[in-house]
Parts: C-alpha cells; structure tokens; sequence
C-alpha cells in the first residue's frame, strides 16, 4: 500500500501558483509546496490559504536554494512523515493537474517504478526548447543503456521515496535544474523501471501571469556539465547495465 502526496517546489511563481495548488488540492490530497526563499510574498498568501485547507502544506526554506534542494527538503520531510512517494510538478501552471489520479494509479499499480511524465506540447511551446530537450533526452538514454526515458526534464513524476531520498543523501548533485534529469539517470542506475504516461504541457506568456526562471545560457551550461558527469559514472557502471539489460531481454 502506498501513501503519496503532490510535492510542488515554488520560487517567485506569483498568482500562477495559487491556481496550480487549487488544481492540485480539487484532485488530490494532501499537497505540500515548498517555497524555495521566495521574496513575492506567495509564501505568506499560501500560509493564509493553509489555515483553511487541511490538506494544504506549505514548507519554507529561508533562501533560495534551488529546485532540487527544495524537492529534497519535501521528500525527506514526507518519508519522515510515514509517506511512500511524491508527485512532483511544477508551481507555474505548465502541467496539467487532471493527469494527477492517473499518475497516481500507475504508482499503485507499479510501487518500484517511476512514472514519468512524457510531455505533449501546444503551440504556446517555445521551439527552442522543445529542440533542446531532445539532446538532454539523447544523453539520459545513452547513460541508463536505452532503459526507456522518454523525457528527462519533465518535472511531472512521481517517484518512490525510499530510493529518491537514499540518492539524494548520498550525492551532493542534484540540487537545481540539473534535478529532473539526474535524478532518473541515477534512479534508474538503482534498477528503478521507468514507466512514461503523457501530460499536457502549456508554456504561459508574462501578460497570461506566466513565469520563467530558465536561462538558455546558464542552464544549458548546467546540464552539459550534469551530463559529463554522468557518462562518467556511465561508463563505470556499464558492465553492470549490460548484465541488467542480457537479464531483462531473457524474461
């Protein structure tokens, strides 16, 4: 039996979170948001909203640490508490809440596996982006051996705590926008399967109250650097993939 929470990290996200957590709390309970250092005053409006709905959570972190570290401090927070696994997924609206119960179901139906999202794009998508993720793509399946990642930066997941947690512990990565992809390279070096369902995905524009702190220089920067480190510890732990993949073939 599994015990799962939505777990929405937030910095700076304005109006759009509030709508992102009542989509979330109309189909879920409980949802935890964690407000990573966040100087717009959502924090404090979430807090109000909070001593209304028992089913609302809000963690705050005194400055801005980056989303992994505040998926992190939310992850250890929710196994302390006795849960099994979070959804995660973003505070800016992009992600479609109503695949929320089916994401769910799937952990249910498979408690050691990740379920990723696979993102489906509208025409609000920027083709930069939407291009670019393909190559982050490209790396994440060269280092898991072709396990079956369909989008590694999808922020719309759910994982098992146990394992998320114990990598997270164990490694001092991870802690900002490298967070989504790392994060299932690493899991799926511990043997976790990842399962792809689709999710919506809309890209807001500022007049719409869209928000994006993304920085195309920076955080391609940040991924390449993720991905050296990661072919690194591929090549190291190649024997041991290979001998998973001649394993599962044979079943």
């Amino acid at each position: 039996m599994i015990t799962a929470l939505v777990l929405i990290p937030s910095y700076n996200t304005g109006a759009k979170l509030f709508e992102t957590v009542r989509d979330a709390r109309r189909l879920w309970d409980p949802v935890w948001v964690v407000i990573d250092g966040s100087t717009d005053g959502t924090g404090d409006v979430l807090e109000r909203m909070a001593d209304t709905d028992p089913g609302l959570r809000v963690l705050r972190l005194p400055h801005n640490l980056g989303k992994g570290a505040a998926i992190f401090h939310g992850a250890m927070e929710a196994k302390a508490k006795g849960f099994t696994h979070v959804l995660t997924m973003d505070a800016d609206g992009q992600h479609a809440a109503e695949r929320i119960p089916d994401f769910m179901a799937a952990a249910v139906a498979h408690p050691d596996a990740l379920i990723l999202g696979a993102p489906v794009f509208d025409r609000s998508a920027p083709a930069l982006r939407v291009g670019g993720r393909k190559i982050s793509n490209w790396w994440a399946n060269l280092e898991t051996l072709g396990v079956g990642v369909r989008d590694s930066l999808c922020g719309f997941r759910v994982y098992p705590l146990e394992p998320l947690c114990a990598v997270m512990t164990a490694n001092r990565w991870m802690r900002g926008f490298d967070f989504d992809a790392e994060s299932v390279v690493r899991l799926c070096w511990r043997g976790l399967r990842p399962i792809n369902l689709t999710v919506p995905v809309r890209y807001f524009r500022p007049e719409e109250g869209g928000v994006s702190h993304f920085r195309y220089g920076r955080d391609n920067a940040v991924l390449s650097w993720m991905h050296l480190r990661l072919f690194g510890g591929f090549l190291l732990r190649l024997p041991l993939l290979i001998f998973r993949k001649i394993r599962s073939s044979r079943h």
